[in-house]
């Protein structure tokens, strides 16, 4: 008669700690005495984390504050610019903060970054070229109008300083930032300029075949078909 063999059950070092009350209590004595000869480190640990947080706590809620408080000053500058009182707009009245002061004050918040497209726009049209570029580049913005529309003002800018490649540049970026069928044709027509004035006829004569091809509607269609013949004359002699 066949006998059954009988299988040794393997030894598992878990069960020994879930199933044996003193290897429990042994272990959970050396995290006590860890916790004891290390409390100044853990202790320290702690404190370092708690610091991190109310740190980034702290600059969280006063950024907001921050933004809060230069969006008021903001309203008042805005109002002043509308009004083409530029100076008020720029300086303040004595009462109200004009645009300088809120980049100075506000670094970093939203209404700063905005301040420098409105203080880039006053010194262009005061034809303070320099300082207009100065804070135009500091401008960036998530809407296609507003950024491509800082992109040509800084082609001007560089334009009229004699800065051409970099005026090329600019345009470009506006050019092709993202297409606009009121737009986007003027920023083709300065990048024909600056193309024009660095003597990169063939470019020039690309662009507005490219006013020609896609932006028949516009304003500047006519003129872009005038001077692509223009240049197409110059080129070829």
């Amino acid at each position: 008669m066949a006998t059954k063999r009988s299988r040794k059950k393997q030894h598992d070092p878990a069960n020994d700690l879930l199933e044996n009350p003193a290897e429990i209590a042994e272990r959970l004595g050396r995290g006590e005495e860890f916790v004891k000869n290390n409390s100044k480190i853990l202790s320290a640990v702690l404190g370092v984390g708690i610091l991190a947080i109310a740190v980034i706590l702290y600059f969280q809620i006063n950024e907001q504050n921050q933004n809060s408080n230069a969006q008021e000053d903001m309203f008042q500058a805005v109002y002043f610019f509308e009004q083409d009182s530029v100076q008020f707009a720029l300086n303040g009245d004595g009462i109200n903060a004009g645009f300088l002061q809120i980049v100075d004050d506000y670094k970093g918040t939203d209404a700063a970054n905005l301040a420098h497209y409105y203080i880039g726009s006053i010194y262009m049209s005061e034809l303070n070229f320099t300082d207009a570029l100065t804070h135009l580049e500091q401008f960036s913005s998530d809407d296609y109008l507003v950024q491509a529309k800082a992109y040509s003002l800084i082609g001007d800018a560089n334009l009229e300083l004699g800065n051409t490649q970099e005026a090329i540049s600019n345009y470009e970026k506006a050019a092709d930032y993202q297409d606009d069928k009121y737009f986007t044709p003027k920023y083709l027509s300065k990048l024909a300029i600056a193309y024009e004035e660095a003597g990169q006829l063939d470019d020039a004569i690309a662009a507005y075949q490219r006013i020609e091809d896609e932006f028949f509607e516009s304003f500047e269609f006519a003129g872009a078909r005038k001077h692509k013949a223009r240049l197409e004359g110059l080129a070829s002699n």
